[in-house]
């Protein structure tokens, strides 16, 4: 890719990353691990803990100014075969202080030793857990969003229409989706692979959708709630708040689904940054650009689950 294309900004943090090929082992190996390793400032205010639910450990972000009532259930990124829970810290203790918020990130299964429907089921448990403790939380049940970066945010919004479904007591008040990862065919385009996009190419992206699905991606049959995009109705899932980088892989499946929601009555608030590579609010964190994408994104937040999900409409089929 043209580097006259990508942000200025970015560019600095972005030449010190890693080219990585994570169709190789070892690649997947460090990526799940190394970010375990890696020391994080802790934000002030913020406690971390680990949970066990059931056979899933879950972080826990509290702050000690827990005023809000509210919580956020988050999934982390890595093209569904690597990453940590523990990668995300600096955003949801943030998250946690700025909002006052509890924030639960799951550490769920990874491809392609543990294909869908693993890591779907891990999120749903870890949204069963936060309902059920919601009282030892200090929360409303009925204020509580997903949210993930990349593959993280799939798998939420994968979870917010299976939620919708199960009819259940409580569902997702808000969508909350750092640069989506959720159309299976885009991996299925040999064109993209020609163009090199940073961080995340379309060959890595077809490693991870193929190691998820157990099939080649872009098949005419995907199972339900595996692959976002492929939801015929979305009427009547939360309203959301997605961004896209201009020049990344995901861009035309993100501007899509935005449309998609808006079309079906769910409120959207849509971002497109120019010039940003895929999950630069992570490994550019400091960057002013990353900060005002994060600022923005947790002041939407913090409207959203100021009120509980009363109402819906519509019954869409996965």
């Amino acid at each position: 890719m043209n580097r006259d294309l990508i942000h200025p900004e970015l560019l600095p943090a972005l030449d010190k990353l890693p080219a990585l090929d994570v169709s190789k082992r070892i690649v997947r190996f460090v990526g799940r691990f190394g970010p375990r390793l890696r020391r994080t400032p802790k934000v002030r205010g913020v406690s971390i803990r680990w949970e066990r639910a059931d056979n899933l450990k879950l972080r826990i972000y509290t702050p000690d100014a827990s005023n809000a009532g509210a919580a956020l259930l988050w999934v982390h990124g890595g093209g569904l075969v690597i990453g940590t829970a523990a990668q995300d810290d600096a955003l949801c203790s943030t998250t946690a202080a700025n909002l006052g918020i509890v924030v639960v990130s799951v550490e769920y299964r990874l491809a392609p030793e543990s294909p869908f429907p693993a890591a779907l089921d891990d999120a749903g448990t870890a949204w069963r857990w936060l309902q059920s403790n919601a009282t030892a939380l200090g929360i409303d049940p009925g204020r509580v969003a997903v949210g993930g970066e990349s593959a993280g945010a799939g798998i939420a919004a994968g979870l917010a229409q299976r939620l919708h479904d199960e009819d259940g007591e409580h569902l997702p008040v808000a969508q909350w989706l750092f640069a989506p990862m959720l159309d299976d065919r885009t991996a299925a385009r040999a064109d993209l692979d020609a163009v090199a996009h940073p961080v995340w190419n379309n060959r890595d992206n077809r490693f991870g959708w193929s190691s998820y699905l157990a099939q080649q991606p872009g098949l005419a049959d995907v199972p339900p709630y595996a692959v976002p995009a492929r939801r015929t109705d979305l009427g009547g899932l939360p309203s959301t708040w997605l961004y896209t980088g201009d020049i990344e892989l995901f861009n035309d499946e993100i501007v899509e689904y935005a449309g998609r929601l808006r079309d079906s009555g769910v409120a959207v608030d849509f971002t497109v940054v120019p010039g940003a590579v895929h999950g630069f609010e992570n490994w550019a964190g400091a960057t002013q650009v990353a900060r005002d994408l994060v600022g923005a994104a947790q002041d939407w937040l913090g409207r959203a689950l100021a009120r509980p999900a009363t109402e819906r409409t519509g019954n869409p089929q996965a």
